[in-house]
């Protein structure tokens, strides 16, 4: 038997080592150069010389190593994507999207999911031993952490926060605005008392939400508004409801949630716990858009979410950052649209 033959195991383990460009290199008959640049995004190379590098790359079981490009080129080409309760039915979506994004960049997310938006200080060491290249974070960050961040020259993007005392960069959907259509559109229809049924206290979008319907509500000469919290659930959203009920003494004429899914918790509660008919007896809005929302049996009235302008632009000024380090803080919001479904009474001026 050849020594060729003998080798058996196939051309890929060189007798027990793991290929390298140079293998790779000799048996395609070119430079370690052009190997290089077949395995790097952008990198010009004609198609019959891909077609033989990837060739003799598939015979030799090679691929590059990510984590020794990256000590070359001081890239780990992984960005960080935090966010808060990942059983929110709005950030699967959202999730998709920013990876997608990412993706075509040539960049991998590094995923870190928080129990609590508070709850940050445990993701930091993590980041920065993995050396990602930057944040895109859907929770709070303080001036101390955000401190040790920059010390690494990470930059940071927040999504759909913002933080208004922090010359830090954002993306985010208008929260106020979208809570303001909702509070006009229902007292435009009739409605007198209010519950407001927020999410989590250190959830800077709930806060958000709150304040936008309750400075509007105000507005409008509303002052019989109640308010109990929840953290965004389903189970919350109906327990919520409840809460409402005994604490105003009984149904107001409609409910502000935080989000659908709390919505529709409160939807099925004033239902199936109340004998209510929505919204005959009650109107219910949420906020979001996420596909449950639109399901027959709910119909919410919502607010939705720009999420494929917001992730395109949350992406792009990631990138732009840390492309070119120097670039200065950017905030940008977005306006969501309003989507009249059959779980409110609501009307416009315009109707």
């Amino acid at each position: 038997m050849s020594k060729k033959q003998k080798s058996g195991k196939g051309d890929g383990e060189l007798a027990g080592k793991r290929a390298t460009s140079y293998d790779v290199a000799k048996l395609a008959g070119v430079s370690q150069s052009a190997v290089s640049r077949v395995f790097q995004d952008g990198a010009s190379a004609s198609k019959a010389m891909r077609d033989r590098v990837m060739a003799a790359a598939d015979q030799l079981g090679y691929r590059p190593n990510a984590i020794a490009r990256g000590l070359i080129t001081r890239r780990s080409n992984m960005v960080a994507v935090v966010i808060s309760k990942l059983t929110n039915l709005y950030y699967p979506e959202v999730l998709v999207k920013l990876t997608q994004r990412f993706s075509e960049h040539g960049v991998r997310v590094l995923l870190f999911a928080l129990e609590r938006e508070s709850d940050t200080e445990s993701v930091i060491e993590q980041m920065l031993q993995y050396r990602v290249d930057g944040v895109l974070t859907a929770a709070i960050f303080t001036p101390d952490q955000l401190k040790t961040i920059g010390n690494a020259q990470i930059p940071v993007v927040f999504y759909n926060r913002s933080l208004k005392d922090q010359l830090v960069s954002s993306v985010r959907c208008d929260q106020e605005e979208g809570e303001r259509w909702l509070v006009d559109g229902l007292v435009n229809a009739g409605h007198k008392s209010f519950g407001i049924v927020e999410g989590p206290p250190d959830s800077v979008v709930s806060i958000e939400r709150k304040m936008g319907a309750l400075n509007k509500l105000k507005e409008m000469g509303i002052t019989d508004i109640t308010t109990v919290s929840g953290d965004f659930g389903y189970t919350t959203g109906r327990e919520c409801f409840t809460k409402l009920v005994e604490k105003h003494g009984s149904a107001p004429d409609a409910v502000i949630a935080a989000n659908d899914v709390m919505a529709i918790g409160c939807i099925d509660e004033a239902r199936e716990a109340h004998g209510l008919d929505v919204p005959g007896d009650i109107s219910i809005v949420g906020f979001d858009g996420v596909g449950q929302a639109r399901y027959a049996a709910y119909d919410v009235t919502t607010v939705r979410q720009p999420i494929q302008r917001m992730t395109e632009s949350a992406v792009s000024m990631l990138i732009e950052r840390i492309e070119n380090p120097e670039l200065s803080p950017e905030k940008r919001a977005f306006s969501g649209s309003l989507i009249r479904g059959s779980s409110a009474r609501i009307q416009s001026d315009t109707d």
